[in-house]
This record gives C-alpha cells, structure tokens and sequence, in this order.
C-alpha cells in the first residue's frame, strides 16, 4: 500500500493531524492507523478557548460536544468564578467526525503497528505501508527517560434521576479530604441530568485504585444529594507531570528517526499533562509544511519538541516545587493561592504561554511552602 503521509496513532494528535491534512492538504493521500476500534478510544478533553488562536479555532469547532460561559474553583479558604469559555471534546465525536471528513480509504482500525520508520509502517499480518513521510502519536514513549510525578483520575458520566443544578463546571474542587498528594474532584455539568464527576490526584506514585476512587466519586455525589441511576461511561488515566529529564533519550525510545508528535513527542503542559493546544498547533503546523518527507518532517518536529522542552523549563521548575517542596497534606494550598491571581494569568498558563511578568508573579509574594524547601526542590534531580 502506497500513500503520500501516514498517521500512526488515531487518538486526539492524530486524529487532529488528519483533520487538519484534509482540510489544508486534501491532494494528498493519507492513512490514519489504530489498533483499536474506534478514533479517539474512550476519552474526554475539555479546553479553554483562550488555549486556541482564533485563526486555528475551526479545527476544534466541529469535535466541540459542550461549552460553559465559564468555570469555577473551590478550596478550603478561596473559591472563585471565571469568565473564560470552557469546551468538552468526547471521544465518540472526534471518531464521528473523523469518519465524516476522511474517505474510508484513509481510515484504518483494529490494525496493530509492528514497525515504523520515516517512510514505512509495518502492519500486523506483515502488510506494509510505503509512505512519503510517517508521523508517530501512539502515546508516551519510554517514561524512564523522564523525573515524573503522576497525575491519576477515576472519571465517570453518570445519570441523574433529578436534575444536579449546576451551570458551569468546576474545574478544580480541592475542599474534599486529601489523599495521596494534592486531590481535587473535577465536574462537568452534561445537560440537566447527566454529570461527569473525576476524582483526580497529583501523587508521588503511579499506582492507581479504581475501585478506591469510584468510591470517592459515589461518596462526592451524596454530599451533593445527586442521585445516580447508572453510570454511562468510566474513564481511568495516569499521566505523567514531568520534572526533568533526558528529552534526547525520550525522544530516541519512542520509534527512534520517526517524526512524533502528541504525549510520543512530549508535547504537552507539564504542570497539568494538558496536551490539546499543542495538538491543534502541531496540526496546524504539519500541514502547513511544503514538504512532509519522513526525515525532514522528524527534523522540525524533533526542533519543535527541544523548544517545547526549553519553554516548560518554568513549569517542571514549579512541579519540583508542588512534589518536593510541599508536605503533601499542604500541596492544595500552592493551586490555591495560584488561583488568586489575575485572570489572564491564569489563562495563559494553560495555555502554555505564561509571560516573564507572569513568572515573576507566580513566584513573588509569601510562598505557601518554607523557602528552604522551596530552594532544594527547585536544584533537586532525578538520582
């Protein structure tokens, strides 16, 4: 088989990719490939629309299933209300609208990758792909490379016999008892009678409960007086919150020469895993390129990935703060007193665009940990 680009990976980058290649470039021939069977797998991701440019706003349009006129936060001496819009993508659309935008020619699923290289991919069955140029978003690479903390979440979309009241989402209530590190819930209010409730939490280790957090979930609902009928959907994930590491070595262990993009290329927010705006400008980016041969597009996107990796170094600076600075029962009040701060501020941090101005102001002020441990946990190293 013979085409002129190759997508190994059909979760949000590659399906991002493919939809920006269809739009930007459609005299080409593409190939989208997933082991799995559907787009998107079973996911949601939420997005501020501060986090896209307004020029790259009709990428992400079409996936948009809801939208709030803002969000809230809440902590045990500070909650808060924002004005900055707030979407939700669910998997199921993006795998909809893959399928919509893309001939059927160009879709592949249910398909396990034994190989790739900048211009093949071998398939299961020993088929292969001759590609012009071959772009790698399987997910992470080889996370031994990197010093992590662990961000892990229990998130289930539950069915309501009454309706729950809320109008905007809470994107971080942090006044429920903590747990193995800072825990926060995280609400999305889906229509009148139906919620996606998360227990999530930044931790020192990967190890993840569902059923332990399912529990909490159950727990968080009866404190609301929801009352639940069924549970629609389950979303489980641990992802990785980097504070150093080897960028090189990382890149090296996920397909070597293989251009990358997505968690494979290390492309996302390190305090919050965030990896959707950098999705859609990686999209925007690949299909704005004059030539999408497999070795010169892994040259760019390797020099993309090392300036990403250089503009983080601010935010795996206050990771080291949050997980080594902080006793953990404490860490919550370093996101609280973030959360005091001006709204553009805070905008610009998701969106991975924090100013010199606005480092300044994050690190200015009475810190809520001790400024020796804030010192040692800034030079700290993974031994």
């Amino acid at each position: 088989m013979k085409c002129d680009f190759a997508i190994v990976g059909g979760g949000l980058a590659g399906g991002l990719i493919a939809l920006a290649l269809a739009k930007m470039r459609p005299e080409l021939k593409i190939v989208l490939i997933e082991q799995g069977d559907s787009f998107g797998g079973n996911h949601i991701w939420s997005y501020f629309a501060s986090d896209i440019l307004p020029e790259h706003r009709w990428l992400t349009a079409p996936l948009v299933t809801y939208g709030w006129s803002g969000y809230e936060v809440r902590f045990p001496a500070h909650s808060r209300s924002l004005d900055n819009i707030y979407y939700t993508i669910e998997s199921e659309r993006l795998d909809w609208v893959l399928r919509n935008s893309l001939p059927a020619s160009a879709l592949m699923l249910g398909r396990e990758v034994k190989a790739v290289s900048p211009r093949l991919v071998v398939l299961d069955g020993a088929q292969r792909i001759n590609a012009g140029g071959v772009i790698d978003v399987r997910g992470a690479g080889d996370l031994n490379h990197l010093d992590c903390g662990w961000q892990k979440f229990t998130g289930q979309l539950m069915q309501l016999s009454e309706p729950h009241n809320l109008t905007k989402p809470i994107v971080m209530d942090a006044t429920v008892e903590q747990f193995d590190g800072y825990r926060f819930v995280y609400v999305l209010p889906f229509g009148m009678d139906k919620i996606f409730v998360e227990d999530t939490y930044y931790s020192d280790t990967p190890a993840h409960d569902p059923r332990r957090y399912r529990q909490r979930i159950a727990e968080y609902a009866d404190t609301k007086g929801w009352k639940v009928e069924r549970v629609v959907r389950e979303e489980n994930g641990v992802l990785p919150v980097v504070m150093g590491g080897d960028l090189e070595n990382y890149w090296a262990s996920g397909s070597g020469r293989t251009a990358k993009a997505g968690a494979r290329g290390a492309f996302f927010q390190a305090v919050t895993s965030y990896s959707l705006p950098d999705a859609v400008r990686n999209a925007i980016f690949i299909a704005e390129q004059p030539d999408l041969d497999g070795d010169k597009l892994n040259m760019v996107m390797r020099q993309r990935a090392q300036e990403h990796w250089q503009n983080g170094k601010f935010y795996r600076m206050l990771n080291r703060m949050l997980f080594r600075g902080a006793d953990v029962s404490d860490r919550y009040k370093i996101l609280e007193r973030f959360y005091r701060l001006k709204p553009g501020l805070i905008e610009r941090f998701y969106a991975g665009k924090t100013s010199p101005g606005d480092k300044a102001r994050i690190l200015s002020g009475k810190p809520p940990i001790p400024i020796g441990k804030a010192i040692t946990a800034i030079r700290s190293k993974k031994k």
